[in-house]
């Protein structure tokens, strides 16, 4: 009988949202007729645009015709929605052999552990979205978790808080391999400026080493002169990876839909092709995204799909306004919410825990604890604006 992998045992907790979800039903056993609003995890509610409806109902209905079906494709993924990708996000400043679908960039960011594997130095932006973490776990990348820190040992967690306006300082840096940074920022809704990325990208190449830079919120930037892709910035493709995903931007977190962008100027240390290397991993771990995903990929960047999408950042964006009106009339500090539906509320001198208790038992709201995004995420709440507008309202009229 095989042992268990042992850097499965250095896991401290559950995953995040699991645990939130024990939490709740925990509770609903206690109170069974509560009505609870789901403000916790980043799901989408707002039905899929009828231009993507309709073309993932063509593609379906050609699969069911002799002359209309395909099986295996491209593992990489339709070309014509790589090139769609890359004159909409990135002005033809990539090339669509650069571009890989997925089904998403949870799974590319752990296929990305592998291809750089155990020996990596990783550093985190701290709190961030746990999946970086929790993947160079699995992978042992990192040590033994330290109870007393709550850092994994040869991590490097990057703090961002607001007595830093959410950016790290980077002169602290130890040797690193890999520095993953996520922009605009899950759980904080901090957005990186150009100086700033000019910043990481300097970092990158003084430190030898790869951004792995996620936008997966980047649709929803509204300030012009904020970048949405690594790539604007000169110098980013010789050490950057971008990853990016059409979950939250078109209600895809079903669907299942996203995409990683290595440039062929990635060289490893020893000279060989990054990009080279991607296409290889990614062709053995995946089999190519659905094709009534990219079917609905490709619908979405139309003329048609484009303006439904920006329709639907904007509802949410709406929603993450009246919520963060509403709570700082409450006396909460409140962070984000301009360009991402997500706020980042200070409950202190609460604990994340405590406070996401109190909400659920007095108000019946779940939220997300703060510490589950990493220790500096402590005595801070994310409240997420992708609910119904119906709901909001009522969670503000709760409040």
């Amino acid at each position: 009988m095989p042992s268990r992998n042992p850097h499965f045992a250095k896991f401290h907790s559950g995953y995040l949202f699991p645990e939130i979800t024990k939490r709740k039903n925990a509770f609903l056993q206690e109170e069974p007729s509560a009505h609870l609003i789901y403000l916790g995890i980043g799901d989408t509610t707002s039905p899929l645009p009828e231009v993507i409806v309709k073309a993932v109902k063509e593609e379906a209905h050609a699969l069911g015709t002799t002359q209309g079906y395909t099986g295996y494709g491209p593992e990489q993924g339709s070309f014509l929605l790589r090139q769609a990708i890359a004159d909409q996000f990135y002005q033809g400043n990539i090339s669509p052999e650069e571009i890989f679908l997925s089904d998403g960039s949870k799974c590319d960011i752990g296929r990305l552990q592998i291809l750089f594997g155990k020996q990596s130095r990783i550093a985190v932006q701290d709190p961030t979205y746990p999946v970086y973490v929790d993947t160079a776990v699995g992978m042992g990348i990192s040590q033994e978790y330290a109870p007393s820190s709550q850092h994994y040992a040869g991590i490097t967690y990057m703090k961002c808080t607001p007595e830093n306006h959410f950016f790290p300082d980077l002169t602290q840096l130890p040797d690193l391999d890999l520095l993953f940074f996520c922009s605009p920022n899950n759980p904080t809704g901090a957005v990186a400026s150009y100086k700033q990325l000019q910043e990481l990208i300097a970092v990158a190449k003084q430190k030898n080493a790869f951004l792995i830079f996620d936008s997966a919120y980047a649709a929803f930037i509204q300030d012009p002169h904020l970048p949405k892709s690594i790539y604007e910035i000169p110098g980013a493709k010789d050490v950057a990876i971008e990853l990016s995903s059409f979950s939250k931007i078109v209600g895809f977190t079903g669907v299942r839909l996203g995409w990683s962008v290595v440039p062929k100027e990635l060289l490893f240390s020893g000279g060989e092709s990054v990009h080279k290397d991607w296409n290889r991993l990614h062709s053995t771990y995946f089999n190519g995204a659905s094709n009534l995903a990219q079917a609905g990929g490709l619908a979405a960047l139309s003329k048609e799909g484009i303006t439904a999408m920006q329709k639907l950042c904007m509802e949410y964006l709406e929603n993450a306004s009246l919520l963060k009106n509403c709570l700082q009339s409450l006396g909460y500090p409140v962070f984000g919410g301009e360009h991402i539906p997500y706020l980042f509320v200070d409950v202190r001198p609460k604990t994340s825990w405590a406070a996401f208790e109190e909400f659920l038992h007095t108000y019946h709201l779940v939220t997300t604890p703060g510490s589950g995004f990493g220790p500096a995420g402590e005595g801070f709440l994310r409240f997420s604006a992708f609910a119904k507008r119906s709901f909001i309202l009522e969670a503000i009229g709760r409040l």
